[in-house]
């Protein structure tokens, strides 16, 4: 019995095809710069809203969960037939972001930091859905 290794497969070559012309698309490419930005305001949210001072845990949560939402999705657009799974954990931080304020310990569900946790958490969560569903989408070349 002979093998063959898996990167000759005829259908990694069409899937990897695949993925680069999706990932080519300007509506791609501004889903991944859209979520860096989303990213990037989220990890600063506490401080932009103004929440930041006296809700210590939720400060912290939104800049590790913004950091590590921006790494999820920076590599998406350049390598996305190896990256297409980090996708799915942005789906979770996104998720963890609109809840969190009533998830964190202490009193931490002031009113700027439920609208603003809500408001990324949910334009994270859209944008992360877009980038995953990216994968399935059957465009003609």
């Amino acid at each position: 019995m002979t093998t063959h290794p898996i990167e000759h497969h005829p259908d990694l070559a069409e899937m990897r095809s695949r993925f680069e012309r999706v990932t080519n698309t300007p509506a791609a490419q501004a889903v991944e710069a859209l979520a860096l930005i989303t990213g990037l305001y989220l990890a600063a949210s506490a401080w932009i809203a103004g929440f930041g001072f006296g809700l210590g845990p939720l400060a912290i949560n939104n800049l590790i969960a913004g950091l590590a939402y921006c790494l999820c999705m920076s590599g998406l657009g350049s390598a996305y037939e190896r990256t297409h799974a980090m996708a799915w954990t942005a789906v979770v931080i996104g998720a963890w972001t609109i809840v969190a304020p009533w998830l964190i310990a202490g009193d931490v569900s002031t009113t700027r930091s439920v609208v603003s946790n809500v408001i990324a958490g949910g334009v994270a969560l859209l944008l992360a859905l877009s980038m995953a569903g990216m994968a399935g989408r059957n465009r003609a070349t």
